[in-house]
């Protein structure tokens, strides 16, 4: 979820700081700072001297891939009759272990609606 949400703010604002995820998360500073150290352990995301959170290539493409199954699946459950926050919570849920054939098939029932 942190790549995630650090993708979308990203796109929004251009330039992350921690506190920018601890703000859109609801997390304190020491949970997202301990995540943030891990991420960039794991090869996920730089940061910069500026404190700018920045994603690596790996990091990018978890980060696009994550979204797009969010975005897909809120989109599905809310054309199945799903009200908008259960929807987007439910897909939150599912988005990390939904298997790549299944979302694959979902993805293509969705364009089809």
């Amino acid at each position: 979820m942190y790549l995630e949400t650090i993708y979308v703010l990203h796109r929004k604002r251009g330039f992350v700081r921690s506190i920018d995820v601890c703000e859109e998360m609801g997390y304190s500073k020491p949970s997202v700072s301990r995540a943030v150290s891990l991420l960039r352990e794991g090869g996920y995301l730089t940061v910069g001297r500026d404190g700018g959170l920045n994603l690596t290539e790996e990091g990018l493409a978890v980060a696009e891939r994550t979204y797009e199954r969010h975005t897909v699946l809120s989109e599905l459950f809310c054309k199945l009759g799903v009200e908008k926050d259960t929807a987007v919570a439910d897909a939150c849920k599912i988005e990390h272990v939904i298997s790549a054939v299944t979302f694959d098939a979902l993805k293509e029932l969705n364009r089809r609606m």
